[in-house]
Order: C-alpha cells, then structure tokens, then sequence
C-alpha cells in the first residue's frame, strides 16, 4: 500500500481526499494542522489518523510516503523547507514558493538531499491536457503559430463565495485567495500545458494590474495579469488571468490547418476539438463544430464532480509516487516547478513598467503519459 501524509487540511484539502480516494492501492496515513479544530473535523469525516505537532507527523509517516503541502500559499516556503530537512519528498500546490529566492533554495535542498519535489498544477498530465498536446505533435493543425489560453473567473469578488464550503466542512479561504492573486493561483494550469508542448520560456512580455481594490484581503495584489510568452522553440502564446472578466477558460493553438481548442482547463474529460479552416466563397473562417480528438483507450480515474473540482488532484502525487516505485524522474520535476515559478512569478509582478523579462531557469518538456504516446 502506497501512503501519503497531508499537511493543511483546508479546502482544497477535500479535493485531494476525493481523487485519492479513486485508487485502491493508496493511502493516507496522517494530517496536520496548526488550527486544532480543522484538524479534527477534516480527520473526523476522512477517518485520516491526525497529528497535531509537524514533527510528531513528519516522524509517525511511512519510510516511502510522501508530503502533499496544501497549507497557504504563504507558508508553502516554511513547510517544504520543514518536510525536506526531514527527509520526505514533496508535492506542494501551487505556487512552490512565493519569490524565486525561496524556490531555488527549495530546489538546492531537494537536490542536495537526492529528494523529489514538485508542485501543482499536475492538470498537464489529465486526459484533456495529454490528448490536446499529442495533437499538436501530431500535426493536427499544421504547425502551430500561436497559442491563445484564457483563465477570467467572472467578477468573482461579487460571487457568493461565503457560501462556499468543502465536504468537510472548511470555507473558501477569500481573504488568503484575494491577498495571493489569481495569476499565482491560476497561470499555472495553461502555463504547465504551454511548457510540454513546447519548452520553456526564454522571454517574458507582462503586465499586470489590481482592478478591483476593495476585495477583501486583497489590496495591492493583482487580479488581472496579461503575458506574451516567447518560447526557445514554438509559437508565441498570449496568457490571461483574472477576477474580473466573464468566466472563459479556452485554450487555442492556432495553426496553419486550423484551430485546436479546449474550453475547460478544470475538466479532466473536457473536449479537445479542431476546428478545420476552410474557405467559404469570399469568407475564410474556421467551421463551428469542430472534430473530436478522443484518447483512443482508457487514461485515468476520474471524478464525479463539477467545475474547479472536475479535475483529479491525485494525478500529480500519484505520478511522484509511480516515478520513485520505478526509479525514474518524476515528469513534474523540481526543474519544471522552478521554471512554473519564475514565469508566473514575472506575471504576478509585472505591473505597468517592468517591459521583456528574460527566463533564467529552464526544465526538460515532461514526458508523454504512456497512454497518450
């Protein structure tokens, strides 16, 4: 039995709980929380052991378990830096850390210590992601120009997100989510998706801006951030996040044959469609009902659920689990998650002066799932 330890046991908590519990061969085998009365009612519901000190944890873990850090963002750099000093391998959502001298120390301690760690999104490795990027090494669209990818939330600071509340019973952390920004919470899902399909980022084109002042918790951070991504090799994309325009999340790569598109970046089953271009006496357009491209076999548990939470989050930590089972890199390595962080990092902080950035890390494009080769 493969066994992991959860740390933070808030509401994306119950997410995870809910994708872990698809596979029969993997456990959870303690939580910790600083807040005692979380601690109890999230174990009380999952049956999860719990352990109220972080060492008392760390300790009482398997020997080949390992962390999954779903803490706030702001403590993200203290807890990954606590469980790998204690020897365990990490799966921390995103962001891995909240300045880039914080992840690459991070990435040196793993590196040094001979650990794995990684950070979400892991949606890159869901059956909508890998079908979208097998088309595009398939040619589907021709050579592909450009990439449009979309994350706007709707006006989400008016949306009744007090009503929001997990299956164990946590609330939507809005003040923490307002005070942390959408792009560090969002860009990754559409930007993990742009670096296996074409590499990394050399340059990074930005801006960004708070236009929604009076959110709570939220003052002086961003909630609308806009990137031209240039890659080493590959099209240009254009990446947008926010809070504040109509919900749309699409991605498009655009190519010489036509448009491959994905209008749900949270639905691991979501529709990948190209969009053949045709020209139609004067008009040249793209034909509205696209062809499917379907997987063409089974791919990967999924869950019953809709939304944010149509996704399967075990997918990342299943994946660090399967790659130290086989002996192999795990295809969410600490290379891509510091490269992750650097990007959306540029993003977040762009503001309306900062002008081209240059990338100064890099990470190898993660490898095919074997059923999407």
């Amino acid at each position: 039995m493969r066994a992991v330890g959860l740390i933070g046991c808030g509401f994306v908590a119950d997410l995870y709980m809910r994708s872990l519990a698809l596979y029969d061969d993997l456990s959870v085998a303690a939580a910790h929380d600083t807040d005692a009365s979380r601690l109890a009612a999230f174990c009380a519901h999952w049956d999860v052991p719990p352990q109220a000190d972080l060492q008392d944890f760390l300790a009482a873990l398997p020997e080949d378990a390992i962390v999954l850090n779903l803490t706030n963002p702001g403590a993200h750099y203290t807890v990954n830096r606590a469980c790998l000093a204690a020897g365990r391998h990490v799966w921390c959502e995103k962001p891995l850390a909240l300045t880039m001298a914080e992840a690459k120390a991070l990435k040196s301690m793993a590196d040094d210590a001979g650990l794995m760690l990684a950070s979400a999104p892991s949606s890159v490795l869901g059956e909508a992601a890998q079908v979208f990027l097998r088309e595009i090494r398939r040619g589907t669209a021709g050579p592909v120009r450009l990439v449009y990818a979309e994350l706007d939330d709707g006006f989400v600071p008016q949306a009744r997100h007090g009503s929001w509340i997990s299956e164990s019973g946590a609330p939507w952390p809005a003040e923490d989510e307002f005070r942390t920004g959408c792009t560090l919470e969002h860009a990754g899902y559409y930007l993990t998706w742009l670096i296996a399909a074409f590499g990394p980022v050399r340059r990074v084109v930005a801006a960004s801006a708070e236009v929604i002042p009076d959110k709570p918790g939220g003052a002086n951070t961003p909630d609308f951030a806009t990137a031209t991504l240039f890659f080493h090799a590959g099209p240009v994309a254009r990446l947008t996040c926010s809070i504040a325009a109509p919900h749309d999340h699409r991605i498009r790569a655009i190519g010489d044959a036509g448009v491959l598109e994905v209008k749900q970046a949270w639905n691991n089953a979501a529709p990948v469609c190209f969009h053949r271009r045709v020209n139609l006496r004067r008009r040249l357009l793209e034909l509205p009902f696209g062809r499917r491209c379907r997987p063409g076999g089974p791919t990967h548990p999924k869950v019953s659920r809709r939304g944010a939470a149509a996704m399967n989050f075990a997918l990342g930590p299943v994946e660090m689990l399967d790659a130290l089972a086989e002996g192999r890199a795990c295809r969410l390595d600490s290379d891509f998650a510091l490269h992750l962080t650097e990007v959306t990092l540029a993003m977040q902080n762009a503001g309306e002066e900062t002008g081209p950035q240059d990338m100064t890390t890099t990470c190898p494009q993660p490898e095919p799932m074997p059923w999407a080769r």
